[in-house]
């Protein structure tokens, strides 16, 4: 079983020490935590490398050009043996699921994506979907979270936290 903490748009110049705890108290546990992107500089993820825990990253369009140059558009990641996605996302959210779907070559069993500041999380033709939400910033929803992933063998199953 593997555990993934889940994170995007996070929106900060610099973590302040209400994020560096949302982060201890939702993901000390993870096996891995990915930022889909728009965490704006570098710094915010130094509360996530202080657990020690593994981290995936993709850049968002809001991310300063040290991101940019640290972090790729879109990348495939396996865990256990399931293909995993992770992209920011991009547009209007109307159409976005098929947008990022469409970015991919080969259709990975989970596509992890930001963008929307809109958690979601469910199976849409074969492809897992999962969008945390927003830990910082609740426009265009009304509530801030983040995410966790379980895979269990063959089984996926995505939880939205409010924070």
């Amino acid at each position: 079983m593997t555990k993934i903490g889940v994170l995007s748009d996070t929106h900060l110049t610099k973590p302040d020490k209400a994020f560096a705890a949302m982060i201890e108290r939702h993901f000390e546990d993870a096996d891995l935590i990915v930022h889909a992107g728009d965490m704006v500089t570098l710094s915010v993820l130094d509360p996530i490398f202080s657990l020690g825990v593994e981290v995936a990253a993709v850049c968002g369009n809001m991310d300063h050009a040290d991101v940019q140059r640290a972090y790729p558009v879109s990348r495939t990641i396996r865990v256990e043996d399931m293909r995993i996605g992770i992209i920011h996302g991009w547009g209007s959210v109307s159409g976005i699921r098929s947008r990022i779907r469409a970015s991919f070559k080969d259709d990975p069993d989970i596509i992890i994506y930001g963008h929307t500041h809109q958690a979601y999380s469910a199976d849409e033709a074969g492809v897992f979907f999962f969008n945390p939400g927003s830990p910082t910033d609740s426009r265009f929803t009304s509530d801030c979270s983040v995410g966790i992933i379980v895979i269990d063998k063959n089984t996926i199953r995505g939880e939205i936290i409010p924070v």
